[in-house]
């Protein structure tokens, strides 16, 4: 497990994101969602993120550019997300199924991503 922050692209504006790879899902603050198709959920879920408790009553399809890769996945909308060890505001919380769908990876002791596994091109089914 391991977590790295940095500036993303997400709908022309930039917004600081953490990858957590010990994180299983993907969450947006309101501001980070401005400009996505924000749906509400039929039901309300609940989620422990940042040591709180946070209710979700929504879920978009994210579309972001993370060091000029193209990322598109489903996050959940929470009212925030919290600050990292430098009070710098969180706005995009990306989890290990976005990572590993992206083929995205941390590397820790350097404090980067690696994106050695990433490709826009998905084969699911090929006929023999």
């Amino acid at each position: 497990m391991g977590r790295i922050r940095k500036e993303i692209g997400v709908s022309g504006r930039r917004h600081w994101a953490l990858f957590d790879s010990g994180a299983r899902n993907t969450y947006v603050t309101p501001q980070a969602a401005e400009g996505m198709a924000v749906r509400d959920l039929p039901e309300q879920q609940t989620t422990g993120l940042g040591g709180k408790r946070h209710q979700i009553h929504q879920a978009c399809l994210l579309f972001a550019e993370v060091d000029g890769h193209r990322v598109q996945t489903n996050a959940n909308v929470v009212d925030e997300i919290g600050m990292d060890e430098n009070g710098r505001q969180i706005d995009v919380f990306l989890g290990a199924l976005a990572m590993q769908q992206w083929g995205i990876g941390l590397d820790l002791q350097h404090e980067e991503l690696y994106f050695r596994h990433y490709t826009p091109d998905f084969v699911e089914f090929s006929d023999l």
